[in-house]
């Protein structure tokens, strides 16, 4: 192990008081000197001692982990994993916190958000300040829900699999994952060795009893031979150009929502808390309130579950455009929506396809952009549109902010906004942002 630089502050101890919550997974706090901490395993409120993880003298902050309790907060609880806590797995962000705590905390990070990249109030966002849990989720303090239908297992150096510690590429070697899913516990992954892997990823599809394995083969390595307690397929990713292909069984795994099943190829996307999908379909409903003939754009579209909820509502009469990057994806998307002749699927960058599709107005927009959001070009051309309604889901509320905002430049404000605690014991939360032009609320 190579010796810190001399002007490093990583094992430094502080006692100190902690301040709000942030963006993150971490909370707020300042040495008596007055240098910022950010520090995990810490609640609002309470006082810590905090060692530094990451951070030299000139660092603008510090990262550091709450490794003693001096004073508790209310909201605090033993962590249930056994493999969380300091210096431990990175997955979960909010096992010592009660799971009504962890929403409220989330909130907190949603309003600040608001503020900070809006301007704006919960309240002049639609928004009651409430994280909802999904169906099924609320449960007591002390129990997790069993909510990842897709755990990628590292593997360390000895074949054991495991899990990643924060900000590290080091491997927390584990026997169980308590918010996986039971279908991807069953598979047991952690309990036999997979010499010559970089990675495992388990996915148990909810809409159905698939069950996948992906295969990162470290470089020359030899596939092993896979023999798991449950049936399963087999995929391996190919070290030369990141493709997926299948060793044998199903390329894809079959996936249900809003009474439709989608394909979904190759480990490709799907929200992986299983209720993800029909929460975050009714939530766009409900906010567009599609009609009978009506256009609409469906952006950064994955397996065409949006597309296909708004085909549904629109009738023959209506058309609708996705438009998504990744070619599996896009296969898929095409294949799950074949039933609809007014549906259209084009692959590439929004950026790149919309402007080239010389669309110049549509009656409703969703758009789920990746976690960076959509950016302020793609958000000036979307508001140019005159969009009756446009639903931005998010997984990152500050990417949110950035993009209300410029979609308020482009004479556009929030209506409602609606937001669900679908990662349990991280720090993700999901968001539904439903827009209309401004004048409509003038």
């Amino acid at each position: 192990m190579q010796n810190a630089p001399v002007s490093s502050l990583v094992g430094a101890e502080y006692e100190v008081e902690v301040g709000p919550v942030a963006h993150g997974g971490h909370c707020i706090a300042r040495t008596e000197a007055g240098r910022v901490l950010f520090v995990r395993h810490a609640l609002p409120g309470e006082r810590v001692v905090a060692r530094v993880t990451e951070g030299e003298e000139t660092s603008r902050f510090l990262r550091a982990d709450a490794v003693t309790v001096l004073e508790a907060s209310k909201d605090r609880v033993e962590a249930p994993c056994p493999f969380a806590g300091p210096g431990k797995c990175g997955g979960c962000d909010w096992q010592h916190a009660k799971p009504g705590a962890q929403r409220r905390l989330k909130g907190e990070v949603i309003a600040e958000q608001l503020q900070r990249l809006a301007g704006l109030t919960p309240e002049e966002a639609g928004w009651d300040g409430t994280v909802m849990p999904a169906e099924g989720d609320k449960l007591p303090a002390g129990e997790v829900p069993q909510w990842r239908t897709r755990v990628q297992y590292a593997v360390d150096a000895e074949g054991h699999a495991g899990l990643r510690k924060h900000r590290s590429h080091d491997v927390e070697v584990i026997d169980h994952c308590m918010i996986a899913a039971e279908g991807v516990s069953e598979l047991g992954i952690e309990k036999r060795t997979w010499e010559g892997m970089a990675s495992v990823e388990a996915i148990a599809a909810s809409g159905s009893g698939d069950r996948q394995v992906i295969l990162a083969p470290k470089p020359g390595a030899r596939l092993p031979l896979v023999e798991l307690d449950k049936p399963v397929s087999v995929l391996r990713v190919d070290e030369h150009d990141g493709g997926v292909h299948r060793v044998h069984g199903r390329p894809f795994v079959r996936e249900r929502a809003d009474d439709r099943t989608y394909r979904v190829g190759n480990g490709g996307f799907w929200q992986v808390h299983p209720k993800a999908a029909q929460t975050l379909v009714l939530a766009v409903m409900q906010g567009l309130l599609p009609r009978k003939g009506d256009t609409a754009l469906d952006l950064y579209c994955g397996v065409g579950l949006f597309a296909g909820a708004i085909a549904d509502r629109v009738g023959d009469e209506g058309a609708v455009l996705g438009i998504e990057s990744g070619k599996r994806a896009v296969e898929d998307a095409r294949h799950n929506l074949q039933d609809y002749d007014r549906v259209r699927i084009e692959q590439g960058k929004v950026e790149t396809v919309l402007p080239r599709t010389r669309i110049t107005e549509v009656d409703l927009i969703v758009l789920d952009p990746p976690r960076a959001g959509a950016g302020k070009q793609t958000v000036k051309h979307l508001a140019g549109l005159g969009a009756r309604r446009i639903a931005y889901v998010a997984c990152d509320p500050a990417a949110l902010a950035r993009d209300i905002a410029y979609f308020k430049e482009g004479g556009y404000r929030v209506r409602t906004l609606r937001a669900f605690d679908l990662f349990p014991m991280t720090h993700h939360v999901e968001c539904v942002a439903i827009l209309e032009p401004a004048a409509k609320g003038s």
